[in-house]
């Protein structure tokens, strides 16, 4: 008896043994993956860093893309791995998700440069900063220039620009009281991008001029029994007609002084502001033109501006100089020669012009 008990003693602590061993073994290997999982991770992880942080290449180039509105995530990293933007899909996976960015990535026009890191640009596209145009309008440009400089950049709609300038509903809505947006689209510097509508970039340029044009300047209009459309169109005249901005209150004055007299205005560049791509020098064929904006041939002012005048000319109407000129004639260096009578003005155009001439010879 004393021998069957140890020799089942003996099984029971065999048996106890091997499965202390078999759970020893798997707790081992358990370990073991838990171990290489861990170094996995940590290695990844430093090389996830080591991407953020590196720069996307050594080429130093500047690359636009365009994330259109509504485009998904897996669109957007297809458009940026396009540019050459993405070296590693995984990684920048995994740092999209890191920064929270699969459904925050705001659509635009972006311009990166290929100096910057992976987390630069994914920081860029969570914070909207879409490429923005510095767009310089000066003085004194027709819509057609405004246009065309606008279009360089392509951001606006060449066709929408054009019919939006004569749509009535539009021009209620910025309170222009005319047939045409010109003369309301104020010169200045602006910054605009490709998100931006064709309306809006107009809208934006008229409520310039709303903002430079104060109460007190229109009650001065007012005084001088003048409209904000005839304030609009006289300015564009005096820009036309100055390279010098000294002279406008000048050149106001000659033009206040005829309208006083009842003589036309005469101004050279109302004889070919209808004509389309016009460029070059106004000649005697031009003067005796037939157009509504010819001042050679009617009275007054035209019927509307020749251009998008700028502050100055605004204030000029307002503020024309005390003097009793009635004439003046480029001294073909910016400036003008002005005078009170025909016959000294004659003098000054037989003089420069002999100037002139000797000039080109």
């Amino acid at each position: 008896m004393k021998k069957l008990k140890q020799k089942k003693t003996q099984r029971e602590t065999g048996k106890s043994t091997n499965k202390f061993f078999k759970i020893s073994f798997s707790m081992g290997r358990a370990s073991h993956y838990v171990i290489l999982f861990f170094a996995i991770s940590v290695l990844f992880f430093i090389l996830l860093m080591n991407y953020s942080t590196s720069p996307i290449d050594k080429k130093n180039v500047n690359v636009l893309v365009d994330i259109p509105t509504g485009s998904s995530f897996l669109k957007v990293t297809e458009i940026l791995n396009q540019a050459g933007l993405i070296k590693s899909r995984i990684f920048f996976y995994s740092l999209c998700v890191k920064k929270k960015a699969i459904r925050s990535i705001r659509a635009g026009e972006y311009e990166f440069n290929t100096s910057q890191t992976p987390a630069a640009m994914i920081d860029k596209l969570l914070r909207g900063e879409i490429k923005n145009y510095r767009i310089v309008i000066p003085e004194d440009l027709s819509l057609r220039e405004i246009a065309a400089i606008l279009d360089k950049d392509k951001l606006i709609n060449k066709e929408d620009f054009f019919a939006l300038a004569k749509d009535e509903d539009f021009l209620e809505s910025l309170n222009i009281k005319a047939e045409s947006i010109e003369g309301y689209l104020f010169p200045e510097t602006y910054f605009f991008d490709r998100s931006m509508s064709t309306r809006q970039i107009m809208k934006i340029m008229v409520s310039q001029f709303w903002k430079k044009v104060t109460p007190g300047m229109i009650k001065r209009a007012g005084e001088l029994k003048l409209d904000i459309h005839k304030l609009v169109t006289f300015a564009s005249l005096i820009g036309k007609e100055s390279g010098d901005d000294a002279e406008k209150p000048m050149i106001s004055a000659v033009f206040h002084n005829r309208i006083k007299k009842k003589m036309r205005l005469q101004s050279d560049p109302t004889t070919v502001y209808d004509l389309e791509d016009y460029n070059g020098k106004v000649l005697r064929s031009h003067l005796r033109r037939s157009s509504p904006y010819n001042t050679y041939l009617i009275k007054g002012l035209p019927p509307g501006p020749i251009a998008n005048p700028g502050i100055d000319s605004l204030k000029a109407v307002l503020y024309p100089a005390s003097v009793n000129y009635l004439y003046f004639v480029s001294k073909n260096d910016g400036t003008h020669y002005f005078s009170s009578s025909l016959d000294v003005h004659n003098q000054a155009i037989n003089r420069y012009r002999y100037i002139n001439n000797q000039e080109i010879q």
